[in-house]
């Protein structure tokens, strides 16, 4: 009797212990199966993030503004004030006599926005001061001031790969006082295309169309390539310039430029007489990230073809002899 008990006992344990290593084994089997269906949604998951990416959408990775067609901009970055002092000293002028010394001041806030939660689209003001010190024989106001508000948006362009299209417009006041008034107002706007085939290169192509100006079409073409993560060339009109990073904060870059506007001032009574300064700038210089938010930089070169003209011809011109320049900038990001 009690060898029957034990092998009875031995039996109901033997029992057991295959019900209870089975249940593991089926628990193990059903944990599997859950653990591959979450690791296949987490990889769909990171691939749908990854087509979305920056580094694949042009209206995220450059900032729209009104004085270059694109910048580059960290997307956590909405807002954007664009600063620059530019001073030329004192320099003859061709044929006759006197000099000019110019002193030219830009500022630009850009405020990025989704509007409905999808389109894209940033909202700019800025404002232009030409201080110029004028001792030549062609009367020239002491001060030519600009102030433009813009509006531009991105879209993708149907269903072409990588591409995009941008379109703007910005209504200017262009005079000689801060005079913001119906005779010196302009509207100027823009439209161009964005390729981006791969991360390393943009490029883009299209047309600045500018009512009531000397030149009423003036081509948009250039592109950003990044061969590296030191190297850019940043070949984008109106600022084309070429960075190397030294360090992650410091960097050397050359740069041109040109600065071409038209002016309605008072001259001798008469009001809203056209006056265009045109002048191109080249040079080298450094460029530093204070902190992630405030980047400055400081340029030192060679400013050419400089002329300030009267329309009609008859009312004056000056054209200024080459001269160096030095020009501190400051960007910030909010």
């Amino acid at each position: 009797m009690i060898k029957y008990c034990k092998i009875t006992l031995s039996a109901l344990i033997l029992t057991s212990s295959f019900i209870l290593f089975t249940r593991l084994d089926l628990n193990a089997a059903v944990l599997s199966k859950e653990d591959a269906v979450n690791t296949a949604l987490a990889q769909a998951r990171v691939q749908d993030e990854a087509a979305v990416t920056p580094q694949e959408n042009p209206e995220l990775k450059y900032r729209q503004t009104l004085k270059e067609a694109i910048t580059e901009k960290p997307e956590e970055f909405k807002m954007e004030l664009d600063t620059y002092s530019r001073f030329i000293p004192s320099t003859g002028a061709k044929c006759q006599s006197g000099s000019v010394s110019v002193f030219d001041n830009e500022a630009e806030y850009s405020y990025d926005f989704k509007a409905f939660g999808k389109l894209p689209v940033a909202l700019a003001l800025a404002t232009q001061y030409i201080g110029i010190n004028n001792s030549t024989a062609v009367g020239l106001p002491t001060r030519l001031t600009g102030v433009n508000f813009g509006i531009e948006t991105t879209l993708p362009f149907f269903n072409v790969k990588n591409t995009y299209f941008r379109v703007g417009v910005a209504p200017s006041f262009y005079g000689d006082n801060w005079n913001i008034t119906s005779g010196n107002f302009r509207l100027p706007s823009r439209a161009f295309w964005i390729y981006q085939p791969n991360e390393k290169l943009t490029i883009i192509g299209g047309v600045a169309i500018n009512v009531d100006y000397s030149e009423a079409f003036s081509p948009i073409v250039g592109f950003i390539y990044e061969p590296n993560d030191k190297l850019t060339f940043n070949l984008i009109p109106t600022r084309p310039n070429i960075t190397y990073e030294i360090t992650d904060k410091l960097s050397v870059l050359a740069e041109a430029g040109f600065s071409s506007g038209e002016f309605l001032v008072n001259k001798d009574g008469q009001k809203n007489t056209k006056l265009t300064y045109n002048e191109y700038h080249g040079g080298l210089g450094l460029s530093y990230d204070i902190n992630k938010n405030i980047n400055a930089s400081l340029v030192g070169g060679m400013v050419m073809g400089r002329s300030l003209k009267y329309t009609p011809d008859s009312l004056g011109k000056v054209s200024i002899k080459n001269s160096p320049y030095v020009e501190f900038r400051v960007k910030v990001g909010m």
